[in-house]
């Protein structure tokens, strides 16, 4: 007995989610990547932060100064401190080497440097200033200070210094030529000057300098400045692998597989969306566990559970938005290679547009984006830590003005509804473009499907054909041609005739009325007006027929002769053109009788729709929920169907390992699950070698018993052997 309602819903949410788990525990790197990246960026921030720190160490800009300490005496430094100095270099060149008096002035400030008395191979006199210029103008970076005195009269000197002013900065250090040259040549200059004027040689110049008492300026913190990339660099593995396992299953018919047995598409979102909230979760544990690790104030000082929010809320957003974008994409291929450089480029700024400086309408266009919002995030709570004296963001206050935010334009709370608000509309959209945007087969649900009642009370959706920007052509009207061969003929004319009589036969199982398939042409335009156009062709052209009870009936014939059509009109891949086919009373042409076909029959397409990593074993089991066995009875169903189809040694070895004769003997494993009145076997024996043929059909024929079985070749041998039909 099958399961239905609730109890379907569940049993199928659940297989799809062991499904999951077990694809990521064989995909480990991805896993790992997912899981694990968040801990090498944040290491990256951290050697950020240390540099930033080791650059500033020198600076008391971002410390508390309350009682400066006075500079002393500086030292003349020597000439290869400068930053870019070309050697040989001199510690300073003077002019005025004219005066006696002058020439003892130097040699004092030589000599009487503190610390370090300086060679006097390493200054150089001039006569005149004018001498000087001429040199530094002919030998540029080779010192780093001039000094030019004039002796005006026995009581009077004076003095000129020159430096090159201009700030450098090398490896990450900045270098101030006032304080590091310029100062230490003036005291020392003045000091000398003043001795020599009073003839005390022992006389004491001292010269303090001292910086203003001042609090610590705000720094801009690491994670705020960088942050908002890395982070999104973290989601952007989940992001990426999201995309390509939906797309991969969409590209496989791995998804169309399962909905041919019964799948909910309730259930399949579902798992998804709790599978990735899980990843996402654990991700977001690992971020702040990692963060405090490193000993971010950012981490320590900001409340876990409002940043476990953020994070958590970004990373599931950005799910939402892989699924939405997942629609769009029909190769995995393109899936997994998305321009991650540009959704990393359009990352806000600091600060753009949450100011009172943008109107309200931009920063809700801009917060649409969760990218967006998370740099806002960061930059508030950044903020909120960026000194010593402030204690963060708590849970409580998350409503409240963020510390240090004075125009208050967006508070935490409003970043966690706009980061729900939207991963709503993206998972919303994700649904909508997943029904209206044309599937592996070419189907699709009209643009407004979900404004008609049927579709809500489960009674109605036709399906369209074709690409949402397609223009479908009229198709050629369907000639009616009488079948030459009488037993053809007579089968049609009694279909026809039941059919008008409303006759029903107890005996059979499928009654195909005039079923037909035209592919109308159609022209799709794209980018930059191409527009392409295909002809319209009649691939089914009125089929009428009775398949009976424990019957095989075979449909014989070349490639091309619309075998596969037939099938995928009576699985409900393919909207029938004209007619109809009843399978156990139900009409093909109904919804509503399709969602009861589908939990009666049994499909084992032309090409096998298997995952590589699942083994033989965890294919059926998967299947065997999807069709809503007990779960009591999926155990020893799964075991049953390995034993026939000859696959128990195999049960755990991954299909990506079997040969194409066991995938086939998988797929027709799977068709026949859960005993299904109808089973549809298209090409079951392709690729097979002789032996493991005879052995599918010896369970293809003890399979009729109890129900019917539709089975297309090209084979006459293999119609000649399984047919009754």
């Amino acid at each position: 007995m099958a399961m239905s309602g609730i109890g379907l819903l569940y049993l199928q949410f659940r297989a799809l989610l062991k499904k999951n788990l077990i694809l990521s525990w064989r995909s480990k790197r991805s896993t790992f990547l997912q899981l694990f990246s968040s801990l090498f960026f944040i290491f990256l921030i951290y050697c950020i932060e240390k540099a930033t720190n080791a650059q500033n160490s020198n600076s008391t800009a971002y410390k508390v100064i309350r009682d400066p300490k006075p500079l002393v005496a500086p030292v003349i430094p020597p000439c290869e401190d400068k930053f870019f100095i070309k050697l040989p270099c001199y510690d300073f060149v003077w002019s005025g080497n004219e005066s006696q008096t002058v020439d003892r002035i130097v040699r004092a400030i030589r000599e009487n440097n503190p610390g370090r008395p300086i060679p006097e191979s390493k200054v150089k006199s001039f006569r005149t200033t004018v001498e000087v210029d001429d040199w530094l103008f002919n030998n540029r970076m080779h010192v780093p200070g001039a000094l030019h005195f004039q002796q005006v009269n026995a009581s009077v000197i004076s003095y000129g210094l020159q430096t090159n002013s201009t700030p450098v900065a090398r490896r990450g250090q900045y270098e101030d030529p006032t304080l590091k040259f310029q100062i230490p040549l003036q005291v020392a200059a003045e000091r000398e000057i003043a001795r020599s004027l009073i003839g005390d040689p022992s006389f004491r110049w001292t010269v303090e300098f001292k910086e203003f008492a001042h609090p610590a300026m705000e720094r801009l913190e690491t994670i705020a400045m960088v942050g908002p990339t890395f982070f999104l660099a973290i989601a952007m593995f989940s992001f990426v692998f999201q995309i390509g396992s939906l797309v991969s299953e969409k590209e496989l018919k791995l998804r169309q597989a399962m909905t041919m047995m019964g799948l909910l598409d309730s259930a399949y979102w579902l798992s998804w969306l709790t599978w990735e909230g899980l990843m996402t979760l654990i991700s977001s544990l690992f971020i702040i566990l990692f963060g405090m690790m490193f000993q971010f104030d950012f981490f320590l000082n900001n409340s876990f559970a409002v940043l476990l929010f953020i994070f958590f809320l970004f990373q599931l957003n950005m799910v939402g938005f892989a699924f939405m974008l997942s629609a769009f994409m029909s190769k995995s291929s393109s899936a997994t290679t998305v321009d991650i450089s540009y959704l990393l480029q359009i990352v806000t700024t600091v600060g753009f547009p949450y100011s009172d400086s943008y109107s309200q309408t931009l920063q809700s266009i801009w917060s649409l984006f969760p990218p967006n919002l998370l740099a806002q995030a960061l930059r508030l709570l950044s903020d909120a830590t960026a000194s010593s004296t402030d204690i963060g963001i708590s849970w409580s206050r998350r409503t409240e003005c963020a510390p240090n935010d004075d125009e208050c334009v967006i508070t935490i709370n409003d970043i966690y509804i706009w980061l729900l608000a939207t991963f709503i509309v993206w998972v919303v959209l994700a649904i909508y473009f997943d029904n209206i945007i044309p599937n592996a087969s070419g189907v699709r649900k009209p643009i407004l499907y979900f404004l008609r009642p049927g579709y809500w009370t489960g009674k109605g959706g036709k399906e369209k054909e074709g690409g949402v920007c397609s223009c479908i052509g009229k198709a050629p009207p369907l000639e009616h041609n009488t079948p030459d061969d009488e037993d053809v003929l007579e089968e049609e004319n009694l279909v026809r005739t039941q059919t008008r009589e409303g006759t029903v036969d107890p005996n059979v199982a499928v009654q195909i009325r005039g079923l037909a398939k035209t592919f109308p042409g159609t022209r799709t335009c794209g980018f930059c007006c191409k527009c392409k156009k295909t002809a319209p062709y009649h691939a089914v052209k009125g089929l009428w027929v009775n398949l009976a009870k424990d019957q095989l009936f075979c449909l014989l014939g070349p490639n091309g002769a619309g075998k596969t059509t037939a099938i995928n009109c009576l699985t409900g891949i393919t909207p029938v053109t004209n007619g109809d086919a009843l399978i156990y009373g139900n009409s093909v042409r109904s919804s509503v009788g399709m969602s009861n076909i589908r939990r009666i029959i049994g499909v084992c397409p032309q090409f096998d729709i298997l995952w590589n990593a699942l083994s033989g074993k965890e294919h059926l089991e998967l299947f065997a929920s999807v069709k809503g066995l007990l779960p009591s009875t999926i155990n020893s169903v799964v075991q049953k169907s390995l034993e026939e189809v000859r696959l128990t040694e195999a049960a755990k070895v991954r299909a990506g390992s079997y040969s194409g004769g066991m995938k086939r003997r998988l797929s027709v494993a799977v068709a026949l699950l859960g005993d299904p009145k109808l089973v549809i076997l298209d090409e079951p024996t392709t690729g097979m070698d002789p032996i493991t043929r005879r052995h599918v059909w010896d369970i293809i024929e003890s399979a009729k018993r109890g129900r019917a079985i539709v089975l297309t070749t090209h084979s006459m041998e293999e119609a000649d052997v399984l047919s009754d039909r």
